[in-house]
């Protein structure tokens, strides 16, 4: 498509040249995602079949709860832990811990019980408005943050720390518990965007600043992740930004679900980094199920306009948008029928373009409408359904169509007509 498509995309400079090198995905749906007050937790069958559709997106870590928060989510993380286990998935599990170990330990307890490791991130409150409101000191924060670390690497488990509202924090009481928890053992450090502050200049702010500060610190091996939430809408592109300047693992759930108004939407950024040329190493075609399993299981609704994944994605009544697509598909090029009115290739992820009849489409989208289900498109009956759309004020839905179709019973279905297909 390069001959026909000029992206003036690619003369935006990346920060880092080999940003899109290493780079994973973390999923937050089972955890931070059910964390959103009009939320269900989902049943355990369906965190089955969650867990197993990230595996199969090609997701890399998974979040699998926090069970710190009772006997109830102890049991889901067991027997997430023991299905993972069983089902073989390659995906990595981790669970959410406050610095304390009345959190921490139940992890360790279920890794020993289970026998897989359970990565335990460990997060903490570090900006100076939570410092306030709690009451904290730093010196305190410091110790919580030692103790915790310590407990976790002293039991064989891999240890991510995470500063709540990283992005409102300061150097300086960054500075210090970074350096104690990386001198503990900690394998990585979580920059949380946690109430949707930041800008995309501010996530590659302290992305590279982070970077600069572990080379510091004389640990430059350690992993960065990026956690964003989405309060100004700005979820998706500071994560794209984080992972220009250098973050190796982003965060996102399902839809975007989570706390008020969510988190980075996974299936999104799976998406377009799929579209900047990331080796995503997982089936996306299974995104749309995830996204439909996601909605249903938390109940959060998929909006109809919804990028890639809601019902209008791909789907056209405009009689313009429609010749086109037309159009290139009698060229007989499906890519150029995929991206002719649509800047994403549906195709790419298992979709395709749909055409429909109504107000604002012509004669072409009728003519299409009939032989793509295989039925003999005479004048008479495009005329008859083309009038009819004409005087409607939407798209007609495909049994109002059939109706018409059933009208005219001589020009019914025939099972030797051409069919167009984007397949």
């Amino acid at each position: 498509m390069e001959e026909v498509i000029h992206d003036w995309n690619e003369d935006d400079q990346d920060a880092l040249a080999d940003w899109k090198s290493g780079l994973e995905f973390y999923d937050e749906s089972l955890r931070d995602g059910i964390q959103s007050p009009s939320a269900t937790d989902p049943s355990i069958e369906d965190k089955e079949k969650i867990l197993a559709l990230q595996d199969r997106c090609g997701i890399q870590h998974t979040d699998i709860g926090l069970p710190g928060a009772g006997p109830r989510a102890v049991a889901d993380v067991t027997h997430l832990a023991k299905f993972a286990r069983d089902q073989r998935l390659r995906i990595n599990l981790t669970c959410a811990a406050r610095t304390h170990p009345n959190d921490i330990k139940p992890i360790i307890a279920i890794s020993e019980q289970v026998g897989v490791p359970i990565e335990v991130m460990a997060f903490l409150g570090s900006s100076p408005i939570r410092q306030f409101a709690e009451g904290w000191e730093v010196e305190r924060m410091v110790q919580l943050a030692r103790d915790a670390v310590q407990l976790a690497v002293s039991a064989g488990l891999p240890c991510t720390f995470v500063t709540e509202d990283t992005v409102r924090s300061t150097p300086e009481t960054l500075s210090k518990l970074f350096e104690v928890v990386l001198g503990e053992g900690a394998q990585g450090l979580c920059i949380c965007d946690t109430v949707g502050h930041a800008t995309p200049s501010g996530a590659r702010n302290i992305v590279q600043w982070v970077r600069n500060k572990v080379v510091e610190l004389g640990h430059p091996e350690t992993v960065i992740d990026w956690h964003g939430h989405n309060d100004r809408g700005l979820g998706l592109i500071n994560a794209i930004a984080a992972a220009q300047a250098g973050a190796k693992r982003i965060h996102g759930t399902i839809l975007g679900v989570g706390e008020r108004v969510g988190n980075t939407q996974i299936d999104l950024l799976l998406v377009n980094m799929k579209l900047l040329g990331v080796d995503c190493e997982g089936d996306l075609s299974a995104l749309r199920e995830y996204a439909e399993l996601g909605a249903q299981a938390t109940s959060t609704p998929l909006p109809f306009n919804y990028p890639v994944f809601g019902t209008d994605a791909f789907r056209t009544g405009t009689g313009v948008h429609a010749a086109a697509i037309i159009k290139a598909i009698k060229k007989g090029d499906n890519d150029l029928a995929d991206q002719v009115y649509s800047g994403v290739p549906a195709g790419l992820f298992g979709l395709h373009q749909v055409i429909e009849v109504g107000h604002m489409g012509g004669r072409s989208n009728v003519e299409y409408w009939l032989r793509y289900r295989g039925i003999e498109a005479s004048d008479e009956l495009i005329s008859a359904i083309f009038e009819t759309a004409k005087t409607s004020n939407r798209v007609l839905d495909d049994d109002e169509v059939l109706a018409i179709v059933r009208a005219h019973e001589g020009l019914a279905k025939t099972g030797d007509k051409e069919v167009i297909s984007l397949a």
